[in-house]
């Protein structure tokens, strides 16, 4: 069960990683975006964002009273409104590969929080979770601001385009709890859930740590990008020459370069002595 659960974690993380940033789309269309499209944005990005839905998950797993479930939201929503509209107003950033690898070890500090780690292993009560919340919140907040910051907001208004996409953060983020709170009110009532709930949240450790692993991969790329095999020109290349690869016609058994002559005879000899070089344009040839 606890493969299964880990698998079905690991396959939505894969499937929202692509979309969890702020792409080149987003960044065209909130140009001359309006008040709503801000909104709109804000909501898209809650709903993609796989470590801020783990971490609610978490939060949501055990409680079962509504004031609970207020307080608990509230605190977050407090915590992450104050560092997304200040830290955006004041242009505070950091790289947001890092603020996302923090993120995901609040994912595993509130899944070792659920399996009552801290008496097990430091006979110790867990720490004040309603303040716990709230500085997780600052945190996730933060990680949402530098994504919004990555488009470009302008000058004009720029307190009511923030204001417009935390409104719509917290719009995605009730409909993501609505869907947790059906899922774990129904799982509730069914003997599988006190079998299962210890597998779940180990499951929701091991979705975290390979957020954290994947962020700070993330960083160790943009932070030295020198220490890695592949630099840009050659990063480049490759994906050229995958995409020439997957053409339908790659495996066709006589290719034709429609760039230069096709008779082998009319090849100049430097070609033929340098058969490793090869053209992305036709024109310009090279080696790896």
């Amino acid at each position: 069960m606890i493969r299964l659960l880990t698998m079905g974690l690991l396959c939505f993380i894969s499937f929202n990683a692509i979309s969890h940033g702020m792409s080149a789309e987003d960044q065209a269309r909130i140009l001359n975006a309006g008040y709503l499209e801000y909104m709109h944005l804000g909501a898209t990005h809650m709903l993609s964002g796989y470590d801020h839905l783990l971490f609610l998950f978490g939060v949501m797993f055990f409680l079962t009273r509504f004031r609970d479930i207020l307080k608990f939201i509230t605190a977050f929503t407090v915590g992450h409104s104050i560092t997304l509209v200040f830290a955006t107003f004041w242009g505070i950033t950091a790289n947001y590969y890092l603020i996302d690898a923090v993120i995901a070890l609040t994912v595993c500090y509130k899944a070792f929080d659920n399996l009552d780690g801290f008496k097990k292993y430091f006979q110790t009560s867990s720490p004040n979770l309603t303040w716990m919340v709230f500085i997780f919140g600052l945190i996730h907040g933060f990680g949402l601001s530098t994504r919004l910051q990555q488009l470009p907001l302008g000058d004009h208004s720029l307190v009511l385009k923030i204001l417009s996409f935390n409104v719509g953060v917290e719009v995605g983020k009730i409909i993501a709890l609505c869907v947790m709170l059906v899922i774990l009110i129904a799982w509730r009532k069914t003997a599988s859930f006190q079998r299962f709930s210890k597998a779940a949240n180990i499951a929701l450790m091991l979705a975290g740590g390979l957020l954290l692993l994947m962020q700070l991969h993330g960083y160790q790329h943009t932070a030295y990008p020198d220490d890695f095999p592949l630099n840009q020109d050659d990063h480049h290349h490759t994906h050229q020459d995958m995409q020439r690869e997957s053409s339908p016609l790659s495996n066709y058994p006589k290719k034709f370069d429609l760039n230069q002559n096709s008779f082998p005879e009319s090849v100049p000899e430097q070609q033929k002595e340098q058969p490793d070089e090869h053209s992305h344009d036709g024109e310009h040839y090279h080696s790896h």
